[in-house]
């Protein structure tokens, strides 16, 4: 499918060798909404946490100390420069990076937090992104083996065949378990109990831009 009519005309590319970025009027929002979100993130601090305590009538206060909030801010910008990245990549296989990235710092948002339930949590939603890693960078191979390319925009062009459909399904699984979204979010839903406003929100918002990317990379591929 013809990339101007799924994100607006082309704007323009930015070639870093063979590594090709491209901007539609879709991508280049996109992209701009997760750096004002990253950048909001960078300065802002986290809010303290207040949990009601059962069978008492007391509240208990959960506050986020200097070292947990330095590296939870730090996974969380990368978190949002990976799916800037995933936004305006123009090779099948960046985006695959970034969103097995995005997989990654987001177990790392959580995984300091010293609570039993959210670190089984995010230990369960990591066995998953592990797994899901399988079908998503073999999809990418197996449109790379019947098409000889990875750049969509040049996939944009060739259209697809009975190999490259396959192969989308696969990129859709394999994107489906990285980002935790149904039927995975089960294993996901716990960790956002956990204190840290607002690095918890950048997990949210990377899985949403991530599936809306990812439905526009598959049109491009498949059709």
């Amino acid at each position: 499918m013809d990339i101007a009519s799924l994100g607006g005309e082309l704007l323009g590319q930015i070639p870093f060798g063979d590594i090709v970025l491209y901007l539609t009027p879709f991508n280049l929002f996109m992209f701009a909404s997760v750096l004002i979100f990253t950048f909001l993130i960078a300065i802002s601090r986290t809010e303290t946490q207040v949990e009601t305590e059962f069978g008492t009538l007391g509240n208990r206060r959960v506050e986020v100390d200097t070292a947990e909030f330095r590296i939870r801010r730090f996974l969380a910008i990368v978190c949002g420069l990976a799916t800037a990245g995933a936004m305006v990549t123009g090779d099948l296989f960046n985006f695959t990076l970034f969103v097995a990235l995005i997989g990654i710092v987001n177990i790392g948002i959580v995984s300091a937090v010293r609570q039993v339930d959210v670190l089984d949590a995010a230990f369960q939603y990591g066995l998953i992104a592990m797994m899901a890693s399988l079908p998503l960078f073999g999809g990418a191979a197996m449109v790379l083996g019947s098409s000889g390319t990875l750049s969509l925009l040049e996939l944009s062009k060739i259209g697809g065949n009975q190999m490259i459909s396959f192969a989308t399904l696969l990129l859709l699984m394999g994107v489906i378990g990285e980002t935790g979204v149904a039927p995975f979010y089960a294993t996901k839903a716990e960790m956002f109990r956990t204190p840290g406003s607002p690095f918890i929100l950048i997990i949210h918002l990377s899985s949403l831009l991530v599936i809306v990317r990812a439905i526009e990379v598959l049109l491009i591929v498949a059709l």
